[in-house]
């Protein structure tokens, strides 16, 4: 027998969806998100659960000397995960157990730092003017020759329909290197190299967006289906920040896609999520003071876009409209020192019955 917020989601997700792939506004919209999510939280045991047991296999395999340099093809093999239990992932008697507990008031429920404490549906928020909708490599190290801090992403992904880890879905990420740019956009149109940011309204404090002027580029993007328990992972670089906007990591989530085997891409199908990851603030202040961060040709003219002061009020607008979905990453050092490396783990709850238009609206 469903549950009850099970069969209230399932209702939920019979509302029309063409007004998603932003984050609602209207006051119909916001009903709707907040009912989603209210029918999710129940599902908060088994992301715990998800999360903290990735944390636990990862420092059993860093215990025992496995992963050795990060990026070895061992760490991101199949079986990385094999050792946690399929229980873990469905805590029905957990459920129970918290069914008259402040679970539902979305406040933490442990000390093990899950990444959206018990709300588990993420806002769709804009995948922004630097998305590829075609050429987007399958492969884990998206790093190519970037040269920044080391930063191995964990990524959980669950259903909220089921409260299960969601495998076989595509998850694709792309970012800005180290000094800002991303790949295939280095510089602005000519007629706007002296623009100056936008000083008010949503837009404000960005520029236009750089035009697409070496497609062949690929760095720091890339896709990856989720395992079997629902996990993906990536080899990447500690953003860097650019005019107007947070340190931040775009995604899309695709229920259906096909590889394209003659250049090892992927042909999009049904569209699930698209949302976008942050950091700590202290640990972005730190990050700035590396090297090659400290080259970022802004830095001394309008240096780094807090994560309270995003524009588009795209940082804002990632926790949902009732604030209570964390988009922010949780990171632990690879070794002893800042310079050998981050992890960084966060778990995105989706509809995956969800099909959202994969374009940038703009």
């Amino acid at each position: 027998m469903l549950a009850a917020p099970t069969l209230l989601l399932f209702a939920l997700l019979c509302i029309n969806q063409s007004s998603a792939h932003r984050n609602p506004k209207t006051e119909h919209e916001i009903e709707v998100q907040r009912a989603l999510q209210a029918a999710a939280y129940h599902c908060a045991p088994a992301v715990e659960s998800f999360t903290a047991s990735r944390k636990q296999a990862w420092a059993q395999q860093a215990l025992a000397g496995i992963p050795g340099l990060p990026g070895l093809q061992h760490l991101f093999s199949a079986e990385t995960y094999g050792d946690i239990a399929d229980a873990a992932h469905n805590s029905e008697s957990q459920d129970h157990a918290h069914d008259n507990d402040e679970i539902m008031n979305c406040t933490p429920i442990s000390d093990t730092h899950i990444q959206n404490n018990t709300c588990v549906l993420a806002p769709e928020v804009t995948e922004g003017p630097y998305y590829h909708t075609e050429g987007h490599p399958i492969r884990q190290n998206i790093a190519e020759i970037q040269d920044g801090l080391l930063l191995l992403l964990d990524i959980g992904v669950m259903d909220v329909e089921t409260c299960q880890p969601l495998p076989n879905v595509l998850v694709d990420i792309w970012q800005a290197n180290a000094t800002g740019s991303y790949a295939g956009h280095p510089v602005p149109h000519p007629h706007l190299a002296n623009e100056v940011p936008a000083k008010e309204g949503k837009r404000r404090g960005l520029l236009s967006a750089f035009p697409r002027t070496i497609p062949q580029e690929t760095w720091l993007r890339g896709a990856w289906p989720t395992d079997k328990n629902g996990v993906v992972q990536f080899t990447s670089i500690y953003p860097g920040y650019y005019t107007g906007r947070a340190t931040h990591i775009h995604t899309k989530v695709f229920p259906e896609w096909s590889v394209i085997p003659e250049n090892n891409t992927f042909k999009a199908g049904r569209l699930a999520h698209t949302g976008q990851f942050f950091f700590d603030e202290d640990l972005n202040m730190v990050v700035d003071k590396m090297y090659p961060y400290i080259t970022n040709p802004i830095k001394d003219i309008r240096g780094r876009t807090r994560n309270v002061e995003d524009s588009l009020n795209i940082f804002h607008d990632s926790y949902g409209p009732e604030g209570k979905y964390n988009p922010v990453f949780k990171v632990h050092l690879l070794g002893g020192v800042l310079s050998q490396g981050l992890i960084a783990y966060i778990t995105m709850g989706v509809n995956a019955s969800a099909s959202y238009d994969n374009f940038w609206k703009g």
